[in-house]
């Protein structure tokens, strides 16, 4: 059975899927990763979506207000032993849902080159490729997304 869960940064097991995240992020990244880790903190998420199958944290996902008319997707992660099975999808909807229910026209992400299954979720999911923003503007191997919320 699947359930998605709205909670904040303080729910455990949102914090244990962001653990998981961090080590894959970090053994991908290499020395980059003291750059990416410093935007990508999570005590102050107030709106954080976990996944569970029976009653087990498989996947995760955060939005953050990145201006007044875009929520910034956050911390997606999927457990390496529940990949392939449309999770992130389903979290990425939820996040998608609750930015439309909170009045935001947008939401933006950043995901790395060496991401390539990211990168296509986000497409399939109609995210469109947009030139780098804020932090991210001219870094190599960022590249960033947006999605209309209709």
């Amino acid at each position: 059975m699947i359930q998605l869960l709205r909670t904040d940064s303080s729910n455990p097991d949102f914090q244990n899927l962001v653990k998981k995240l961090d080590a894959y992020l970090a053994f991908i990244d290499g020395d980059e990763t003291a750059f990416y880790s410093q935007y990508n903190k999570i005590d102050m998420l107030k709106n954080a979506v976990v996944l569970f199958e029976d009653g087990n944290a498989m996947a995760c996902g955060a939005i953050k207000k990145m201006d007044e008319n875009s929520m910034e997707v956050k911390r997606m992660y999927t457990d390496e032993a529940s990949r392939g099975k449309g999770f992130a999808k389903k979290v990425l909807t939820e996040l998608e849902e609750w930015a439309k229910e909170l009045g935001f026209e947008f939401c933006v992400l950043e995901t790395g080159k060496r991401q390539p299954d990211a990168i296509a979720l986000y497409e399939k999911c109609g995210y469109q490729k947009i030139p780098n923003y804020g932090q991210y503007f001219g870094i190599e191997n960022s590249v960033c997304f947006q999605k209309p919320l209709k």
